[in-house]
């Protein structure tokens, strides 16, 4: 068991911390919204610190799971996580950032003799709560050998895909792919529903065949049903294919349907849809 600090408790950071302390580890939350740490530590019984620099004090990992590139560099950067904690520590960070920032913050960790890890996510909030996600590291393989056991408490699986930034790289892939796919299924059941099938039927047959996936089976049925009040929203995903499209430009990488789709996601967020799950592609077809 492990004295852990985990900065950032989202939708996703909430429940990961939580299966933490479930599986005895000495968990220390800090969040700036402070009501919602409180909260957690009534429902798990961890600490609450009063900033993340206190939290890091004393801790062997560092989970980080906050909103963006600024956010990683002033959680970390100076007076803050890596000002607090001793040689021999770890820090692995969850949010979705540029490489770059990863990159960057890996060498201002090594100079102080603390490992950092940078591990983005995949699984959504569903996967957060149930404790499934995947983890995709980039980083040394000391320092991710040492994170992944504490990181198992929620992840089916974490895996080192290579040096600093190859997390960060590896969720682009990811997020790409996903955009794609959410537009495709959006078309296609836009293009079901108007030639009147019965379109539960449909993604029953549909789903045993190669048109088969993740999305099709956990959010055709919501998108057919007009249903976007949950899962990942528009407008994180808005910021995580402008990270893509802007890390595209430094390897000559045409992503022509990512800006595509990009850009209905920005239709969504001005139409008051930010918070909408991105399944609601579908919404723009109607």
């Amino acid at each position: 068991m492990a004295n852990v600090a985990f900065i950032g408790l989202g939708v996703m950071g909430y429940p990961m911390a939580g299966h933490l302390a479930r599986a005895g580890h000495h968990v220390t939350v800090f969040n700036r919204s402070a009501d919602k740490a409180q909260r957690w530590g009534s429902e798990y019984g961890g600490t609450v610190a009063a900033s993340s620099a206190a939290a890091a004090t004393g801790a062997e990992f560092v989970f980080l799971c906050v909103g963006n590139d600024d956010d990683v560099r002033e959680v970390v950067g100076r007076g803050g996580v890596i000002d607090a904690l001793g040689a021999g520590a770890v820090i692995a960070d969850h949010t979705t950032t540029s490489a770059t920032v990863a990159r960057e913050v890996a060498r201002h960790a090594a100079a102080r003799g603390i490992g950092f890890v940078d591990a983005p996510v995949s699984g959504g909030q569903a996967g957060a709560q149930n404790g499934t996600l995947t983890v995709m590291c980039g980083g040394e393989p000391a320092a991710f050998d040492r994170v992944a056991p504490i990181a198992a408490a929620y992840s089916r699986a974490c895996t080192l895909i290579g040096p600093s930034g190859s997390g960060q790289l590896t969720k682009m892939v990811n997020q790409i792919a996903i955009a794609g796919l959410l537009q495709g299924l959006a078309e296609a059941l836009d293009f079901g529903q108007r030639a009147g099938l019965d379109m539960d039927t449909v993604l029953d047959v549909i789903g045993k065949g190669a048109a088969g996936s993740w999305q099709l089976d956990n959010r055709g049925r919501t998108m057919i049903r007009d249903q976007f009040d949950f899962g990942f929203a528009v407008e994180l995903m808005h910021k995580d294919l402008g990270i893509c499209i802007d890390e595209s430009a430094r390897h000559d990488a045409g992503l022509t349907i990512t800006r595509l789709i990009d850009g209905y996601y920005r239709e969504l967020i001005e139409r008051g849809g930010g918070r909408w799950d991105t399944s609601s592609l579908i919404r723009r077809l109607r």
